[in-house]
């Protein structure tokens, strides 16, 4: 889009390790901060908080029914940047809140970054180890 500045190389890492250490911290209002109003969140349908998330409330929602199914943080192995994307790989680690039993699965997010905002979001999971996790 013409006019769009598109945050790449170290700012758009820089945003993304903000938006995992808000999320650790439990930060919402500083999480929230990172967020464009029209960011796009996606994950697969079979875990209970996938779906497809637009803009900042549903956004809220999406983490919102994430830490009522399980306490986590992620582990990242390696940030890839590519222009405005920035591709993590690593482990989502922690609890499941209704049994306790622990996990550690390998995960995937994708996130677009611009004008220092995150505007989109596609998480991926290793889904079979996510659900065995649910049901232990």
């Amino acid at each position: 889009m013409a006019g769009e500045q598109v945050a790449s190389g170290p700012a758009a890492v820089d945003v993304v390790r903000s938006v995992y250490e808000a999320f650790g911290r439990g930060d919402v209002e500083a999480l929230v901060a990172l967020l464009d109003p029209g960011v796009e969140i996606r994950q697969s349908a079979e875990v209970p908080w996938g779906g497809t998330y637009r803009g900042i409330d549903e956004a809220l929602r999406f983490f919102g029914t994430l830490v009522a199914h399980i306490r986590t943080q992620v582990e990242v192995d390696r940030l890839i940047v590519a222009g405005d994307t920035v591709v993590e790989n690593g482990r989502t680690c922690g609890y499941v809140v209704r049994s306790g039993h622990e996990f550690a699965v390998d995960e995937t997010h994708v996130w677009t970054v611009r004008d220092g905002r995150i505007t989109g979001m596609h998480a991926y999971v290793d889904n079979a180890a996510m659900l065995a996790a649910l049901a232990a």
